[in-house]
């Protein structure tokens, strides 16, 4: 015989929507905990109801919006993040109502996206395209290319203002894009020209890493720097291409206001020459370990090594080192020192330490 909190699950199928819509009200808190259990009863079936109901309920905003927290939640179960994230034709659906200027969970489907990133077959999002005909004259303005991960990237860069979708930021799909580049066939999309407008996608999220009103847009991009920065072949068009320009973006969070000797200021990347005396830096001890450890992967060639010492980045990490007392920065700082000063490559281990320290990003995020 189920439980009643088994038999409440089951009534996520009845084809009443009250009925489902009840169910939904009590379960909703039932998604996160030891209590998560009981979405394996039958086989699993809620799964596949909850994928149902957050297609079939378009148009209620609140049944979608409690189905997709309830699969968000779930997500840090394997078994129920395998079932969503392969299938292929629901990852598809996600994704094209992420796109969907109009879709009032934009911002909760992006948790939900995020959350199934954990899993390599999420790579297969790399080669969706959008069907024309399910495009209005808006989303047309918007995006100029037909594949979704090129559209994912101009909702992020575009509408962190809400300018293009009223309900939603997209400031999640940055822990998005981190978990992608995880994998090697997303960090060659972080890396790549894209054809359609001749860019480097990485190039177009850099200017994130400053944005302070915003601590999962500047984590999430920071850790997608230092993600992309494990293709070691693609640091010196990172460093010294001009459309990129990407060692600026990671010292200015390390900055703060200190006078350096001109010697030294004149020798930094512009962009950190003569910075105001309000000069903020990174407030978050976590982001600031992140760019530190993207300047380590800097350091593994003797090319990287030598463009960091031409642009000044000691005298960067050395007044960081003595304006912040927290272990790991300390530890961190002491090393890219040693990189600099003694000419030393990361060994392979200090290289498997940093994967390492990408754990967190094994935690899914939680919607309360």
């Amino acid at each position: 015989m189920p439980t009643e909190l088994e038999e409440l699950v089951t009534f996520l199928h009845s084809p009443q929507p009250a009925v489902v819509q009840i169910a939904l009200d009590n379960l909703v808190g039932y998604s996160t905990g030891p209590h998560q259990q009981v979405f394996s009863y039958d086989n699993y079936t809620a799964i596949t109801d909850l994928k149902d109901i957050s297609i079939k309920s378009a148009n209620s905003k609140i049944m979608v919006s409690q189905s997709i927290t309830i699969l968000a939640n779930l997500c840090d179960d394997l078994t129920i993040r395998n079932l969503i994230v392969e299938d292929e034709s629901y990852l598809k659906y996600l994704a094209s109502q992420i796109i969907n200027l109009k879709n009032s969970n934009a911002d909760l489907m992006c948790i939900l996206l995020t959350n199934l990133a954990k899993n390599d077959h999420i790579n297969k999002i790399l080669d969706f395209k959008l069907d024309p005909k399910e495009m209005d004259d808006e989303m047309k303005k918007v995006f100029k290319s037909e594949m979704v991960i090129d559209c994912l990237m101009d909702c992020f860069v575009k509408g962190f203002d809400r300018n293009l979708n009223k309900y939603a930021d997209f400031s999640y799909l940055s822990y998005f894009f981190a978990d992608l580049s995880r994998f090697k066939q997303g960090r060659n999309y972080f890396i790549s020209e894209q054809e359609y407008d001749g860019v480097v996608p990485l190039s177009k999220i850099l200017v994130f890493t400053e944005k302070y009103d915003d601590k999962i847009r500047r984590e999430g991009v920071a850790s997608t720097i230092k993600n992309s920065l494990f293709d070691t072949n693609s640091h010196k068009k990172l460093l010294t291409d001009d459309k990129i320009n990407l060692l600026p973006f990671i010292l200015l969070p390390l900055a703060g206001p200190e006078d350096l000797d001109e010697d030294e200021m004149f020798e930094l990347p512009e962009e950190l020459q003569l910075l105001p005396s309000d000069k903020k830096r990174e407030p978050i001890s976590g982001i600031i370990c992140i760019h530190l450890e993207s300047l380590l992967l800097l350091c593994t060639t003797k090319e990287g090594r030598e463009y960091l010492r031409e642009k000044q980045v000691y005298a960067i990490v050395r007044e960081l080192h003595k304006a912040m007392d927290v272990e790991e920065v300390a530890d961190l700082c002491d090393r890219v020192v040693q990189m600099l000063k003694r000419d030393e490559a990361p060994t392979n281990a200090e290289i498997e330490e940093i994967e390492e320290s990408d754990s967190d990003d094994e935690k899914i995020v939680e919607i309360i």
